[in-house]
Formats: C-alpha cells, structure tokens, sequence
C-alpha cells in the first residue's frame, strides 16, 4: 500500500475512506490508557447503578474529550468554550475519581492532554502541572498505592507538553498552506495588472490619435473630401498598427515557455501540498512550436492534478530520446490519486490531443501508478517530434 495514499496530511482533513480508518486508529491510540477504567467496569466491582453511571460518565468524557482536542488543533474554537469543556473535563474526572477508585485517576492524563492541545502555551505550562499536581493530591487523599500515581505522573506531563507543540505545528501547516495560495493569488493579480500596463502604453497613444483623426475626418466631410478621405487613411494605418502591437503583446503573453511551465507545475503542486518531483531545467534549442505544445499541455496536466487527483505525490519527467522514426522529446505526468473517473476523456485531454495532432505528436495515457499495487493513479505521456539540430540526448 502507498504511504501517499493512506496518511493524512498535518492539518488536512482525510480526503478518503482510507485516511478517515488511519486517523481514527491514531485516535484509539491515545485512547490505550481508558482501558483501565473500562477494565474496573468490566470486572463487577461496583453495584449494576454505578456501573451504569460510570459507562456513561466514560463515554460522555470521551466524546468532550475527542470533540475539544482534535477539533480544535485544526480549526480554533471559541476561548469561552474552550475553557467551559476543560473545567467540564477536569469536574467530571474529580466526580468520577472519587466515586469510583484508583483506575480513574487516569482521566486527568487526558485533561492535561487537552490543556495542551487548545490552550495558549503561556497557559498551559503552569496549567499542565497544576493538573497533574491535583491528579497526585487526589490520589494520596484516596489513599491509593504509590505506584499507580507515580506512572501517571510522566504521562501526564509528557502528554501535555507534546501536544502543544503538535498544535503549533498544525496551526503553522494551515498557515504555511493558506500563505501559499495569498502568493499565488497576489502573484495573479501582479501579472494581469503588468498586462494592463502593457495594453494601456500600446494603444493609448495609437487610440489618441485614431479620435483626433476622426474628428478632424468629421470636420472635413462633405466641403473637404479629399482631405477626409487622407484622414481615413491615416486612422486605417494606425488602427492596423495598433492591432498588430497588441497581437505581439498578447502573443508573448500567451505563448508559454517549458522553463516557465516547469517553474509554474512546482509553485502549483507546492500550494496544492502534493509532493514534486519536477525536473530544474529543459533540454536547450528547443524548437518553437513543439516546446509551445508541450508547455501547454504541461499546465493542464498539473491543473488536473491539483484540481481533480487527490494525489499526494506527482512526478514530472522531460528528456529527449532517439526513436526509429527519429529525435523526440517526451514529457510524462504521473500521480497516485484516485484515477480517472470515466472512461470519457475530458475536454483538457482534448484539448492537449488537438494541439499535439499540429506537430504531430502523440497522448498515451494510462492508468495504475507503478509504484504501488493499488491500481490508482494517472499518467500522461506525450512526445513531440525535434528537428535534427538538437542537441545530443548524452
């Protein structure tokens, strides 16, 4: 089994039924030490009335418990709230200790674990002792053997302080991913703010002068047609330089390169937080056309990663090799998410079967990712074919 597959990310909800099982065997981890409770229930120590109330005082600080610490290390709940279910915690352990004996002592482990996973460190480095200090009172008061609360001293501490460096970590995770997609964006509205810089120098003179001539046109007409009719020319000649100004501009635009399609799959697959492995550089002298198709289709095989996959990891190969039918260069995206979810291909595939039909290039796309027996994952293989100027494959 994929590791990729089955681990759920710091700070990211399970994307699949798989995660959804590992998270939750990660929580029943934690909860290993409950069997001491349980065990006390369970051997008939107490009347069937206690017995009951004890099941359901369990179950009630279990489910604060769970629904107090990993709700909130990933998304902050109100402080108000976040201290009443702690004092619920720590009231409910006290009742439950003192009722029903030694193996309950256990609960104020979790309280200190809580204290650490939803509280503010300046808090919870005093707050932590303080409740293992009243977990050891209680049980010297309850006369209960040495032993016992001397072993829950350490987990109780150790617990605590673990967990408020897991939170800082989580809560850092969401920040970093939530960062990233600011400077994606903000680098979006940089660039389309360039381009209306650009447009605006291009065809703010050419449009100045196309109104002055105009009116001057409209002046002349009907008394001066012939010097109309030169105006007219006039404004045919610049509105044609105009539009050809800005089909440069707009074609530069366009056009994308491999380098910067290169550069662009690794900040998109990092923002997305899908493990890259994308080649630095492409091969030099590429032909024009052929790099342009391969650019293309580079970027809507990584958006389609990012937006559709569910991968957690995604590799992007690029090399030249010789064939029977001569030089090509062949690009590959694979990744380990979920696969296609049809049968169909979509309008992106399409699309990228249209333009490589135009250097006669060729799609493979298969399924399965080869790193792993799940059957899962995606991959994309295209090649072009490259004038003999290329430089060696070695």
């Amino acid at each position: 089994m994929n590791d990729d597959e089955t681990s759920v990310g710091i700070g990211r909800p399970p994307t699949n039924r798989k995660q959804v099982w590992i998270k939750l065997l990660w929580i029943g981890i934690w909860l290993a030490f409950m069997s001491a409770p349980v065990k006390d229930l369970t051997d008939g120590n107490h009347t069937p009335w206690a017995t009951v109330l004890g099941t359901l005082g369990l179950l009630t600080f279990v489910g604060a418990y769970l629904l107090l610490v990993f709700r909130h290390t990933s998304k902050p709940l109100d402080s108000r709230l976040v201290h009443s279910a702690i004092t619920f915690l720590g009231v409910l352990s006290a009742v439950l200790i003192l009722t029903l004996g030694t193996s309950w002592l256990v609960l104020f482990v979790y309280v200190a674990v809580s204290v650490g996973a939803t509280l503010p460190l300046r808090t919870a480095r005093w707050l932590i002792p303080a409740v293992t200090g009243v977990m050891v009172l209680m049980g010297l008061a309850g006369d209960h053997p040495r032993e016992i609360i001397t072993a829950l001293i350490f987990p109780a501490l150790l617990g605590g302080f673990s967990m408020t460096g897991v939170r800082q970590l989580i809560r850092t995770t969401i920040e970093l991913r939530e960062a990233r997609a600011t400077v994606a964006q903000l680098a979006a509205n940089e660039e389309r703010l360039r381009l209306a810089r650009d447009l605006h120098d291009l065809l703010g003179h050419s449009l100045s002068l196309i109104t002055l001539k105009s009116e001057l046109a409209g002046r002349m007409l009907p008394d001066h047609p012939e010097q109309a009719a030169a105006q007219v020319a006039d404004i045919e000649q610049v509105s044609r330089q105009a539009l050809i100004d800005v089909r440069g501009a707009v074609t530069g635009y366009r056009r994308p390169t491999l380098p910067g399609e290169l550069a662009g799959a690794r900040t998109a697959l990092a923002a997305a937080g899908i493990t890259a492995d994308v080649p630095a550089e492409s091969p030099d002298g590429l032909p024009e056309k052929p790099e342009e198709v391969l650019a293309w289709a580079l970027r809507e095989a990584v958006t389609n990663v990012v937006r559709h996959s569910g991968a957690r990891h995604c590799t992007v190969t690029l090399a030249p090799r010789q064939t029977l039918d001569g030089k090509v260069l062949e690009l590959t995206v694979s990744d380990d998410g979920v696969g296609p979810s049809g049968t169909k291909p979509g309008n992106g595939l399409t699309g990228i079967g249209e333009r490589l039909a135009t250097v006669d290039g060729t799609l493979i796309t298969s399924t399965g990712n080869p790193g792993s027996g799940s059957g899962k994952g995606f991959a994309l293989t295209l090649t072009v074919p490259l004038d003999s100027g290329l430089g060696s494959t070695e």
